[in-house]
């Protein structure tokens, strides 16, 4: 598994102060949606890695977190970057969408640079 699981206690230093964007996935185990796009965060964390940060927060085991994006509706994608929310995306989506509609490629730093 090459994501990150947050918890209210290490959201500071997980998600506002990482060195590198963090890409949240906001989801439930009951939440159908969720669960199948959680393949594809996996793919995004593999092809991102070393570049991305893909975190993921239970919602029903962290609502502080959850409160603090502004979370209404799962699953929610949010990037944050340098204590930031730079794009933030509601509801299950295809792969290429997700990467575009959150800007991943503008939000990391290609491998090597």
């Amino acid at each position: 598994m090459n994501t990150l699981t947050v918890t209210t206690d290490r959201f500071e230093a997980d998600l506002l102060d990482a060195d590198l964007p963090v890409l949240v996935d906001f989801w439930a185990p009951w939440c159908g949606p969720c669960r199948a796009v959680a393949p594809v965060l996996e793919e995004i964390a593999g092809e991102y890695a070393g570049r991305l940060v893909v975190a993921k927060v239970n919602v029903d085991e962290e609502p502080a977190v959850a409160s603090a994006f502004a979370v209404r509706s799962i699953p929610t994608f949010v990037v944050v970057k340098d204590r930031a929310v730079v794009a933030a995306v509601t509801g299950a989506a295809p792969k290429a969408t997700l990467v575009t509609k959150l800007a991943l490629d503008t939000h990391t730093t290609p491998k090597g640079s």
